[in-house]
């Protein structure tokens, strides 16, 4: 039986931990609020190795998240794509028993080193979950104005909920009930409400762990053009289940098996001409 927590648990664990108040303070320095255009943060991950407990499920691996582009994490459930992304925003530690080694850089600073502080990390790398998960109690504007709030950001709160909520393709829909439970919104609409409330910090990465996999198609593609925006602003990288989905959005696909990575490259080989048959055999749906 494996010893690796359910989907649900470690999303419901995430989000209280990514803005739940620090003790010890943050930083001073602020990242930039980010204007279109703008060069967003490069990601580099070298010889990763993640555990739950004694059972390894990310092996050695190594690769670069280029900055302004989505990258799609791809492989059959269990494979280690979700906990390599956990690790990214130090999300992955929380969980008892549970370690990562390795490196893993933002812009070249060592997101592990030592004195770096955990809510800096989680700031600058924000992540939407699996499944939508507004804070029940909160009203729509309350939802988004939470992270600002609590990491102590400064300015025009009410200016910051509506830039975010524009931000995230959702304004023109909730501008009339920001009053109202976040919860009542659709659930297209509550992971855009999810995807406000992350980049109402200004993070400088925005990870995805399959953020569409709980919506109809409808909200799905609302999603996908929203990720096409966002990556003028944003470092993204999405996991996702979805083969379709990885060929529509992403720049570049890396596919992991077994915790190992098999292949990274540009989306297009990926699909068309992977170096490896392991590949060519997931993608076009002979296992997983």
């Amino acid at each position: 039986m494996s010893t690796e927590p359910s989907q649900r648990q470690r999303d419901e664990a995430d989000t209280a931990r990514r803005f739940e108040p620090a003790e010890r303070p943050v930083p001073a320095v602020e990242p930039a609020a980010q204007p279109a255009g703008t060069v967003a943060r490069t990601i580099e991950i070298d010889g990763l190795r993640a555990f739950y407990g004694d059972n390894e499920a990310v092996k050695g691996v190594s690769l670069t998240y280029e900055a302004n582009r989505v990258t799609a994490m791809i492989g059959p459930s269990g494979c280690g794509k979700s906990t390599l992304v956990r690790c990214i925003n130090r999300m992955h530690e929380e969980i008892p028993g549970a370690k990562a080694e390795g490196k893993i850089t933002l812009d070249g600073v060592d997101i592990y080193g030592n004195g770096v502080d955990v809510v800096s990390v989680r700031r600058q790398i924000g992540m939407v979950f699996q499944k939508p998960n507004p804070f029940p109690t909160m009203s729509v504007f309350d939802n988004v104005a939470a992270g600002l709030r609590l990491t102590g950001k400064r300015g025009d709160v009410k200016d910051r909920v509506e830039r975010s909520l524009r931000g995230a393709g959702l304004w023109d829909e909730v501008k009339d009930r920001l009053g109202e439970p976040g919860i009542g919104l659709s659930g297209g609409q509550q992971q855009r409400l999810c995807i406000a409330r992350t980049i109402a910090v200004e993070p400088e990465v925005i990870l995805m762990d399959e953020p569409c996999s709980a919506l109809d198609p409808v909200a799905t593609l609302k999603i996908e053009e929203l990720i096409e925006e966002l990556k003028q602003h944003y470092t993204i990288v999405i996991v996702t289940h979805n083969m379709q989905q990885a060929a529509r959005i992403a720049d570049k696909t890396a596919f992991m098996l077994l915790g190992e990575l098999v292949e990274f490259a540009p989306t297009s080989k990926i699909f068309t001409n992977p170096d490896d048959s392991r590949t060519e055999e997931y993608v076009t749906g002979k296992f997983g």
